[in-house]
Order: structure tokens, then C-alpha cells, then sequence
């Protein structure tokens, strides 16, 4: 199948429909998560990763527990018949109750599917283009970029070359805000 019949056949309304529940979780640096999902799905189809529909439909939901803790795994799960492998995907890249940030990236790059490795990629790009100095203190934006080097970059680096070379420009240029 090419492209346009990949993205034809392609359902993901469903999962929009779930992912409209994010419009209500604002975003520090403006607008609200359901933006946010829109725009790590645009990365990944940015990316041509057309073909994994399990990955373009965990992208819509790969906050959603996170964000809106009260939600149960069996509203994903049943969606259609990709839904397990949704949840399956969406539980790798959700920092669980308790779990440092460090210590979730690094779950993340020692233990994580590729597909997880991929969105969480993704994640960090829409994050990263989205971290501004008048959203966020230098010394936060610093200590974010020092965890993207230390591990969303091998995260790139093992699953997509073009992510890694897209992630240390926006490092690269971020530090270079701060310093400025």
C-alpha cells in the first residue's frame, strides 16, 4: 500500500474524539494539550512514519492518563482493534504516579519499544519547539535541554537519525537563547 492509501484507510477519529478531553489541561507556554498531541502526530507524519497506525493513534493519547489521571485504560482499550496495543504503547511513554523524571527517561531509553522511543522523540521536538524564556526560566530550560542530551539524543540516535539531527539543533539553539 503507498502513502495516500495508508493515510486513506487510516482511522483515527475515534481517538480524536478521546483526545478532545485535553482541550481543558492548559499548557504553560499557551494554548492546551489537545494541541499539543496534534502537533506530535504532525511531527511523526512529518517524519513520513505513515505506515504504524498504533504509533499515530497512541501520539493522540500519549498524555492522556498523565494528564487526566481519572481515566481508565478500558476507555482506550476499546476504542477499535488496535486499543490494547494503543494502551500497551501510550502506558511506555506515561511517567507513572511517583516516578522521577529522570528516572522515567531512563526507564524510557533502557526498556522502551522502539514505537516508544519514536513518540517519545516526538514529544521532546513539540516540547522543545514549544520552551520559550518568557514561558520558562533559564535554569529550567537548561536543566530540560540537559535532560534531553543526556536521554532523548540516544534515544535518537538508535531510532531515528533524522530525530537525533533535529533534537540537537533545537538543544543547540535553545542553549543559545539562554546564554544570549
Amino acid at each position: 500500500m503507498d502513502d495516500l492509501s495508508t493515510l486513506r484507510n487510516l482511522v483515527l477519529a475515534p481517538y480524536i474524539l478521546k483526545a478532545t478531553a485535553l482541550i481543558g489541561i492548559r499548557r504553560k507556554v499557551g494554548g492546551n494539550q489537545f494541541r499539543h498531541v496534534f502537533a506530535t502526530l504532525g511531527i511523526l507524519l512529518d517524519y513520513k512514519l505513515f505506515h504504524d497506525a498504533i504509533l499515530l493513534k497512541a501520539s493522540l493519547l500519549h498524555d492522556f492518563l498523565e494528564d487526566l489521571p481519572a481515566s481508565q485504560v478500558d476507555e482506550i482499550r476499546y476504542i477499535d482493534q488496535d486499543g490494547a496495543q494503543v494502551v500497551e504503547l501510550v502506558l511506555e511513554v506515561t511517567q507513572q504516579p511517583g516516578e522521577l523524571k529522570r528516572d522515567y527517561l531512563k526507564r524510557v531509553l533502557e526498556t522502551g519499544s522502539v514505537n516508544a522511543k519514536i513518540l517519545k522523540c516526538a514529544d521532546r521536538i513539540s516540547n522543545l519547539t514549544d520552551l520559550h524564556l518568557d514561558t520558562h526560566t533559564s535554569g529550567k530550560i537548561s536543566e530540560y535541554l540537559d535532560q534531553t542530551e543526556m536521554f532523548l539524543l540516544p534515544m535518537a540516535l538508535e531510532v531515528n537519525a533524522n530525530m537525533y539531527i533535529e533534537l540537537s539543533d533545537l538543544v543547540a539553539r535553545r542553549r543559545a537563547l539562554c546564554s544570549a
